[in-house]
């Protein structure tokens, strides 16, 4: 059955640099795990190498023939480089000449950052936070300060939060709705759920899973997550909507951040 227009499929995908838990290099592998979720707007981390330029893990020219999907406009971390700090956004194309997409860094002990979609009907925030409890926590206290200038109240964060508590680091998320459809690491025999979604109260869930078979355990180390939301990404959000004032309850980090 056709999906119906006022229906988005979100997910996110650490790929692990297509190496599997343990290698080799085999992105066809991600590719038709990314082609099988299905999704409207996918995050995905780690698609470029770690060191020297960080050249691409994920094959740019490989995208749009084998999942029908295609990489949201921006300035990569080098010249050949698929994401920045890793990540990188892959949309339908439809969706394409409708996005707006920046770059917000982060604070915390290693060079981080987050992706901001933003479409007419919904602001996607993609994060891959940091190993430290404490970085995750300055990290999500920063976008949720930064949540009025970066987006409207239609927003969603997703991504690999490498945080395995249910409630311990997220404090900074207490006005959105944390939805973790199952444990997804180590993709091989998953235990902890790190990758999640975070989203406004405003947003219907409609279903959420984690994609799990034979293909997506050996592609990467982390299996893929995806969550179905009722909402319109190509409907403008209403003239004269306010989006709801969101605060951080982290200590020392307290804050709305003004309009533009």
């Amino acid at each position: 059955m056709p999906k119906s227009p006022d229906q988005l499929r979100l997910a996110s995908y650490n790929l692990h640099k297509c190496r599997g838990m343990t290698g080799p290099h085999a992105p066809e592998r991600n590719l038709a795990v990314i082609a099988e979720l299905g999704a409207d707007v996918i995050a995905l981390q780690e698609v470029d190498f770690r060191f020297g330029a960080r050249p691409e893990a994920l094959p740019r020219k490989l995208i749009e023939k084998t999942t029908g999907m295609v990489p949201a406009p921006f300035i990569g971390t080098g010249e050949n480089s698929l994401g920045w700090h890793g990540q990188t956004i892959l949309l339908r194309p439809e969706l394409r000449d409708k996005a707006a997409i920046r770059r917000l860094p982060l604070p915390g002990i290693e060079p981080r950052g987050a992706l901001v979609l933003r479409l007419p009907g919904l602001t996607v925030v993609a994060v891959h936070l940091g190993l430290i409890r404490s970085s995750r926590r300055a990290q999500l206290s920063r976008i949720i300060a930064q949540a009025r200038r970066i987006g409207h109240d239609r927003m969603a964060l997703t991504g690999d939060f490498n945080e395995w508590h249910d409630s311990r680091g997220l404090e900074a998320l207490e006005a959105l709705r944390v939805v973790t459809p199952g444990p997804s690491w180590p993709a091989p025999f998953p235990r902890l759920r790190y990758d999640r979604f975070a989203v406004s109260r405003s947003i219907e869930v409609l279903d959420c899973g984690v994609l799990d078979n034979e293909t997506a355990r050996q592609a990467s180390d982390h299996l893929p997550v995806w969550a179905d939301l009722a909402v319109n990404a190509h409907e403008e959000v209403p003239c004269g909507y306010h989006p709801a004032r969101i605060t951080s309850r982290i200590p020392g980090q307290d804050g709305i951040a003004g309009t533009e």
